[in-house]
Formats: C-alpha cells, sequence, structure tokens
C-alpha cells in the first residue's frame, strides 16, 4: 500500500485552503501553481478529491510517454515530459488527474483573447490554441522532505497524511471492531477483552 492523504469530509468546511498551500508550494519550486487537489462540493457536503496512489496506477500504465512514474510510494508526473494527451486523466478511477495549461500567449503570434470552448465543456475535453497542457495530480509534495502542504494548512483537521502502517492499523482495528459486533471471538479479540 502506498502513502495518501485522507479526506474527512464531516469535518470540511470548503475553505480552499488546502487548494491554495498546495499551489502556493508547488510555484515556489517552480512547478506548476495548479492545487493537485480538486474540490466537489454539494449542498450537504464539501471535500476535497486527491490522488489515492494506486499500486495499480492505471495512469502510469496509460501514460504513452512514460510521464507518471511511482517514487517512494508516489506516483509523480514529469511535466516536462507530460504530453497532455489527457489519457491519465481518462483512466484515474477517481477523477484525481486534470490538466493544466501553461499559456504561451504572444509566442508567434498564438494569443487567443476569447475561450475557443463553451465553459460547460469537461475539462478532460477542453483544448485551447497556445496553451501548453499537462497532467497535475498529487504528488505528495515529494519535493519538500516534511511532506504534503496542504495537511497542517487545514483549519478543521480533515486531511490526514497515511502512512502503509497507519493504514494497516486501522484496517486491523476496524475488523476487530466489526467481529466483536458479530460475536465473532478470536485470538485477538479474547485477548482484548481479557485485558478489560
Amino acid at each position: 500500500m502506498n502513502r495518501f492523504i485522507a479526506i474527512h469530509p464531516d469535518r470540511c468546511i470548503g475553505c480552499g485552503t488546502c487548494r491554495a498551500a498546495c499551489s502556493e508550494g508547488h510555484r515556489a519550486v517552480g512547478l506548476q501553481g495548479e492545487p493537485r487537489l480538486a474540490m466537489v462540493m454539494t449542498r450537504d457536503i464539501s471535500a476535497a478529491v486527491t490522488c489515492h496512489h494506486c499500486e495499480g496506477a492505471p495512469c502510469a500504465a496509460a501514460c504513452p510517454v512514460n510521464a507518471i512514474y511511482r517514487q517512494k510510494g508516489a506516483i509523480i508526473v514529469n511535466e516536462q515530459r507530460c504530453i497532455g494527451c489527457k489519457l491519465c486523466g481518462i483512466v484515474c478511477p477517481f477523477g484525481a488527474i486534470h490538466p493544466a495549461g501553461t499559456s504561451v500567449a504572444g509566442v508567434a503570434g498564438t494569443m487567443v483573447k476569447t475561450p475557443t470552448f463553451p465553459a460547460s465543456l469537461d475539462p478532460l475535453l477542453q483544448w485551447e490554441i497556445g496553451v501548453y497542457t499537462c497532467a497535475v495530480k498529487c504528488d505528495l509534495c515529494a519535493y519538500d522532505q516534511e511532506g504534503p502542504h496542504c495537511v497542517p494548512a487545514c483549519p478543521t483537521n480533515a486531511l490526514e497524511y497515511v502512512t502503509t502502517m497507519d493504514a494497516d492499523a486501522s484496517v486491523k482495528g476496524k475488523r476487530l471492531e466489526a467481529a466483536g459486533k458479530n460475536g465473532v471471538m478470536g485470538p485477538e479479540i479474547a485477548a482484548v477483552r481479557r485485558a478489560k
């Protein structure tokens, strides 16, 4: 299991502070300033959506130029190698990859002042003359040893940086709890109950 950022929608207030911290951190090291998290807001709930850094990584498998790769348990996009084909965004089961464009406006007269697509068009289908498109997704702030910038920035602790050990302990606890509720008495549950 890889490292990832867990979202607690019940705590999220939709303030966007996580997106601002993400954007600023990446911009400061010369990467695209586009936030690597998306914000989903409905009438009842708001939550950030971020990459799950899947074991199988369908995005890496779909990339025709190998611009997406695994590094220390995180799936990373090489922005200089990416050709903007958007295949990774199409195959991502969580919708955690989206295209972001860097305008080359003014170079060789390619500037287009009006959009060439309707605003309602899905970002995966948008294409604009004079804009270099690159895939952006959560990279767990791999450039910074202190970890993801969005987690400490969240004022309500709605984001949690999860490592393999954290996930294993959580799963084990949930299994023990479920087994106890169903009356299953395995050796671990019996030991816990004897300790009480």
